[in-house]
């Protein structure tokens, strides 16, 4: 099964994003080929890299859904996920650019009593690809925080960012991000967001709070417009309570790898998985490609990633550059890359 390139202008609207800054297309884009009805968008927040779900799905370079191609050969491409029942990928990997503030969110686990039948949970990850002096972001509850608390700030339409951690962020560090954990992306980040979502479903992100922000239809900021949806007591029934202290908490879920040597040999780091890896993870296998030369890709039985983010990674001789995705099919278990002066995080989920 040859590895397939993707379409890189899988962009969502600014009216979805209307965080979204401009580094996206200026510098992680700027050599790809983006379509002329997406080149007019005032920012872009969003990029759905890798993606089977209904609303923003993958196509190949040639045109082709990636839900169709896989569906033609589920137990190549998916391995361990087609032995699951899945008959398409639980991956979906995106680009964030973050030039405000996300809103302040949380997602629930998949048994959460509230969700649809259309409607899944979303545990993801978070790697820093770029962050500007100060940016980090929000990541759970403070210790001692209750629910009472949030819950009165919000009804009073207080700023309940003091009422969670802010964690700073360097290139190179890696966050896993649990359902019941509430988090937000600060402004100054632009992130790879390897994610897990069940195939054919949405998955759902409950607002908590969105900074008192109003905007016009079409996303601009906007005194005499509206407020995006919040989703209060969803957010507050999916909450974790009972928060570590930070640095214990941070332990569980962080990892700073640094910056990349993509001039140095071919390396191969694994954050995070269920067997292997800095930190553990029941539903998602991490690691960053970086250098120059040729390695063997991780033997994780399952449809592979692999967000490029700097240089290139060719596999069977298909070449990815920055700002493109390789999707790489479960058989055979093993493969091999090479890179060229590489930054590329590869995933797969269980």
């Amino acid at each position: 099964m040859k590895p397939l390139l993707l379409r890189a202008d899988n962009f969502t609207p600014p009216s979805r994003t209307p965080w979204g800054g401009s580094v996206m297309r200026s510098t992680l884009k700027a050599d790809c080929e983006i379509a002329e009805a997406r080149r007019g968008y005032a920012v872009v927040g969003e990029s759905w890299e890798l993606s089977v779900e209904p609303d923003f799905p993958s196509e190949t370079q040639g045109g082709r859904r990636l839900t169709e191609v896989l569906a033609a050969d589920p137990a190549a491409w998916l391995g361990r996920e087609h032995r699951a029942g899945r008959t398409g990928t639980a991956l979906l990997m995106k680009l964030l650019d973050a030039a405000d503030a996300l809103s302040v969110q949380i997602h629930p686990d998949d048994q959460y009593v509230g969700l649809k039948g259309d409607e899944s949970g979303k545990p993801e990850s978070w790697y820093v690809v770029s962050a500007e002096p100060g940016a980090g972001v929000y990541l759970g509850i403070r210790e001692g925080v209750t629910r009472a608390q949030m819950a009165e700030g919000l009804a009073q339409g207080a700023d309940v960012s003091g009422l969670l951690n802010f964690v700073p962020c360097e290139v190179g560090d890696f966050l896993r991000i649990d359902a019941g954990t509430a988090h937000a992306i600060g402004p100054g980040l632009v992130l790879v967001e390897p994610q897990r979502v069940v195939p054919g479903k949405r998955g759902v992100t409950y607002r908590y709070w969105d900074w008192n922000r109003r905007y016009a239809p079409d996303g601009t900021p906007s005194p005499a417009g509206e407020g995006r949806p919040l989703h209060v007591e969803h957010a507050l029934a999916v909450t974790r309570w009972d928060a570590p202290p930070l640095a214990r908490f941070l332990d569980d879920l962080r990892v700073r790898a640094g910056a990349p040597r993509c001039e140095g040999p071919p390396a191969l780091e694994v954050f995070c998985g269920r067997d292997e890896g800095a930190i553990e993870s029941e539903f998602l296998d991490v690691a960053r490609l970086s250098g120059t030369g040729r390695l063997a890709l991780p033997a994780w039985d399952a449809l592979l990633g692999v967000t490029v983010l700097a240089g290139s990674v060719e596999v069977d001789g298909c070449r990815a550059r920055r700002g493109e995705t390789l999707v790489i099919a479960a058989e055979p278990h093993t493969r091999r890359a090479r890179l060229q002066g590489a930054h590329a995080i590869v995933a797969a989920v269980r």
